[in-house]
């Protein structure tokens, strides 16, 4: 377990890891949002370009958001974390 910790301090950990987050973050996006997990067709082929078309929304959206200088939302904090110390106290 400790090794575990140590691996996630390392630099190559957080960068791996970032790009990760990304991507659970645009399954996020588009499960919560865009319905992603609940199909309305029946079939492979109607599924997929049901897909495709969720994944141009999503591009589309977050590059409207990009042009109208809306920030990104932060990871929020749950509330027993909010209850841990912090380093400064």
């Amino acid at each position: 377990m400790l090794k575990a910790r140590e691996r996630q301090a390392t630099r190559e950990f957080k960068q791996q890891y970032q790009q990760r987050a990304g991507v659970e973050g645009v399954f996020s996006q588009a499960s919560l949002r865009f319905e992603l997990r609940r199909t309305r067709y029946i079939g492979r082929a109607k599924t997929h370009l049901q897909h495709i078309l969720i994944a141009v929304t999503i591009n589309l959206t977050r590059l409207v958001s990009w042009l109208d200088g809306v920030p990104k939302i932060k990871t929020r904090q749950s509330r027993f974390a909010a209850l841990a110390p912090t380093a400064t106290s």
